[in-house]
């Protein structure tokens, strides 16, 4: 593999500027972290350990803001080959040419570039969750290369199983169960996997109902896009009326849905996904983290598709923050954002909200003892953050970007150290990058 990961049985950040995100963000400055076995196993100042401890590897954090990795809630990794290849496009034109013509183009080495490429791009900017919706699932080849390539990275996922939206020739129950079996037979691994289907927004009801059941069948969670039509204009009320309004499903976007549905998820135990950056490109409707925020559901942030947006969680905190001064007139009094969402709110969908949303809130998100050690780990001392003194979570969320992250853990092992990936083919997967790059250019002109 080409990922060199950097692993200690036990491993202990000293003195750093730690923020927690559970039950809400909060600053603990000079701080200790101690991690065993890839878990965190203390916090505190003044922990025991030092350089003469040889079963310990101590990291000076002083310096460094010391927080839990970044969740990217919904994003098509397949679509990193394809970076800024749409951005000035409508979402008709988007899903027209990368969903309607590109994606078929795609071979499984093009999907294994792509997931390999998106998740590293993941990890260098300090997410170490993902979920790939993977709508490009044309063969079980497919399959393999997006599932293998995150294997590669190292990174955590759950892995959205979704049908091509244009080739109802690889709409397969039994690939689905294929993969199921093959990759994920249990939910304690690094990755996982969901069900990713069109959803009662876009799909017939008897369509809707086959693939609800099937995520049962498989013990499958479901993440989907749910909008107002063209096919159910009430999507949750759809649901709910077949029976197959569950707890733990993730609905992705969902701006111009009324209020009424938003209920309908909160009680139901459902989760939303935001991607407030392509949302407002694309025109989708109002913002929703406000409105996510009053109604109780859990928010997660997502970049969505890099072919049209940033893949970085830093600008996706901005945009959800600043879109949030706006209410769904465009008014900016304050009723749908600037009254309720705070960067501590916004940092939280980040994180731990996140991790709730993709079911894995008592896994990941904050820094509880026995969490999974994903961290993310930034210089205080960059000239865009410092000093940080006044408001460091204000600090993150305003004026970080990638180029501060230091190191990142994921599982307790360094996926990057002092700046660099912990990656021993990256100039190779890049060439390759390129050469998928042309070729879907050139098979399309």
């Amino acid at each position: 593999m080409g990922t060199e990961r950097h692993h200690s049985p036990r491993l202990l950040l000293r003195g750093g500027l730690v923020i927690d995100t559970a039950p809400h963000p909060v600053v603990h400055p000079h701080t200790d972290v101690l991690i065993e076995e890839g878990r965190i196993a203390a916090v505190g100042r003044g922990l025991p350990g030092d350089e003469t401890d040889t079963g310990l590897e101590v990291i000076d954090a002083r310096g460094l803001i010391v927080l839990p990795g970044f969740v990217d809630a919904h994003r098509h990794l397949w679509q990193a080959v394809l970076r800024s290849a749409a951005v000035d496009e409508s979402l008709d034109s988007y899903l027209g040419r990368i969903l309607g013509d590109l994606s078929g183009r795609f071979t499984p080495a093009d999907v294994y570039t792509g997931n390999l490429l998106g998740a590293l791009e993941c990890l260098d900017s300090g997410v170490t969750t993902v979920q790939d919706f993977s709508h490009v699932q044309y063969t079980p080849e497919h399959s393999a290369a997006a599932v293998e390539a995150l294997e590669e990275a190292g990174i955590r996922a759950v892995f959205g199983y979704g049908y091509p939206v244009f080739d109802d020739t690889a709409r397969r129950a039994d690939w689905v169960r294929e993969v199921r079996a093959r990759y994920f037979p249990s939910r304690d691994a690094l990755l996982t996997m969901a069900l990713a289907p069109v959803g009662p927004s876009f799909a017939p009801p008897e369509t809707v109902r086959e693939d609800w059941l099937l995520a049962r069948e498989l013990g499958l969670p479901i993440a989907v896009h749910v909008t107002a039509g063209p096919v159910a204009m009430r999507p949750i009320t759809a649901l709910q009326e077949q029976g197959l309004l569950t707890a733990g499903t993730l609905y992705v976007h969902g701006n111009s849905l009324p209020d009424s549905e938003l209920r309908l998820i909160a009680e139901s135990g459902g989760a939303v996904a935001i991607t407030p950056a392509i949302e407002a490109s694309m025109r989708f409707g109002a913002p929703m983290a406000g409105r996510l925020r009053r109604a109780g559901i859990p928010t997660g942030l997502g970049a969505d598709a890099v072919t049209s947006a940033p893949g970085d969680m830093f600008s996706q905190m901005r945009a959800a923050l600043m879109s949030s001064h706006f209410d769904g007139d465009g008014n900016g009094d304050g009723e749908a954002g600037s009254a309720t969402v705070k960067a501590a709110d916004v940092l939280r969908m980040a994180t731990a909200e996140g991790a709730e949303a993709l079911g894995l809130g008592g896994e990941i998100g904050s820094l509880g003892i026995g969490k999974r050690a994903d961290l993310v780990l930034l210089r205080a001392d960059a000239l865009n953050l410092a000093p940080v003194a006044h408001d460091p979570i204000g600090a993150v969320v305003t004026a970080a970007h990638p180029g501060n992250i230091d190191t990142v853990l994921v599982d307790g092992r360094a996926v990057k150290r002092e700046g660099r990936l912990v990656y021993g083919e990256l100039g190779s997967v890049l060439d390759t990058a390129h050469r998928s790059a042309e070729r879907l250019a050139a098979s399309a002109s």
